[in-house]
């Protein structure tokens, strides 16, 4: 294997393929990078057997020029971090297991593995299914954080992705809240699955730049996003995800419309003050056309405010508290200048969807004690 590279393009694909890697694999030839060059193509592999990541690069950019075929593993650590510190120009050499590198007046020789020995990609041969990448980043945005953080239910630590005609839902809960996100797409694709956590946080960062489609397909327990440069497996989670539409109330007492920036920064003050309840509880009250925003500390102090409500329909009395944490991650995903809060009762789940009459995302929130 041979072949000349500029110093920026390879670090970047490194970089990329690098969030798969774990140090603390039982494979050693896992902590390595997979390098392949072929007549047309570089390609680079990181994985740590639940996440797979695939960066290819072509020769048609010219700074890409192959010599020589071939592979070789490498130490992704070590590799990673010396390209990082290299001159522009790199000229990579491969033989017998170990890697040449040459930048200007700099030559490392790096030892690794046979490519041979390094696990092969899950074989995809399932039905496409294509999204356009800002509308899967919009909605694995708005629901991940609610993901469950523990294993006591596996299947609750993924989001939940559901494909059917021209329609894509992305849900998340962990059983004190909700998020929910439904997108219109042109597809004919079908599909559901659970995808971990840690792997859509990863494909996030992939795609933030990348504005085409993206191609999913699934087979042997994996489901596979894939770029024009990028491709990403991740291991599915097994089970069966909960109806999560029957955690929703229904026949909301009270309906208020706010100003999601104002109601943010009050939130986040009264926050301040909710770290030492368990809950971080923050308490939601209506007093005429105002909403007081509460939270207090028996030892630091409290604080109190009140904000414009836009609108109010329904009963005028509420009093509830919530985990204010929850509330303000929730608020920080929606991108809408109003919002819409429903109340169902002091020890019943809020709501809060679009203003707009839209129903493309909800997020439900359940209450906590005050005493």
């Amino acid at each position: 294997m041979e072949f000349m590279i500029t110093q920026g393009l390879f670090s970047k694909a490194l970089s990329d393929v690098n969030r798969a890697v774990s140090s603390r694999t039982l494979l050693p030839i896992l902590s390595g990078i997979k390098i392949v060059a072929e007549a047309d193509r570089i390609t680079l592999i990181g994985s740590n057997s639940d996440i797979i990541i695939e960066r290819t690069i072509s020769v048609t950019d010219e700074k890409v020029k192959i010599h020589k075929t071939g592979s070789v593993v490498v130490s992704a650590k070590y590799l990673a971090d010396l390209v990082k510190k290299l001159p522009e120009q790199i000229h990579i050499k491969a033989d017998n297991n170990q890697i040449h590198i040459q930048a200007g007046p700099i030559s490392t020789r790096l030892n690794g593995f046979s490519a041979d020995e390094y696990p092969s990609l899950p074989l995809i041969d399932g039905e496409s299914i294509h999204i356009p990448a800002e509308e899967l980043k919009d909605a694995v945005k708005t629901t991940v954080f609610a993901t469950a953080k523990n294993e006591t239910r596996p299947v609750l630590t993924g989001v939940n992705l559901t494909f059917a005609e021209n329609s894509f839902t992305s849900v998340a809960t962990d059983s004190q809240r909700l998020a929910f996100k439904k997108s219109d797409i042109r597809s004919s694709g079908e599909g559901n699955f659970v995808v971990p956590n840690s792997s859509i946080d990863e494909l996030a960062k992939l795609v933030n730049h990348y504005s085409g489609m993206v191609e999913i397909q699934s087979a042997e327990g994996y489901i596979h996003f894939k770029t024009d440069e990028i491709s990403l497996y991740s291991r599915l989670i097994a089970g069966h995800y909960p109806n999560t539409t029957a955690l929703i109330p229904a026949e909301e007492k009270t309906t208020l419309v706010l100003c999601r920036e104002t109601f943010i920064k009050g939130i986040d003050r009264a926050c301040l003050f909710a770290g030492e309840w368990k809950n971080n509880n923050v308490t939601l009250s209506i007093y005429g056309d105002k909403l007081c925003i509460s939270s207090g500390s028996s030892e630091m102090g409290n604080i109190q405010e009140y904000q414009e409500i836009k609108y109010i329909a329904g009963e005028q009395e509420l009093r509830i508290s919530v985990d204010g944490h929850f509330l303000l991650e929730a608020l920080k995903t929606i991108n809408d200048a109003e919002i819409k809060i429903k109340f169902f009762g002091p020890m019943k789940p809020i709501v809060i969807e679009s203003s707009e009459g839209k129903s493309s995302y909800l997020h439900l929130i359940s209450p906590v004690r005050s005493f």
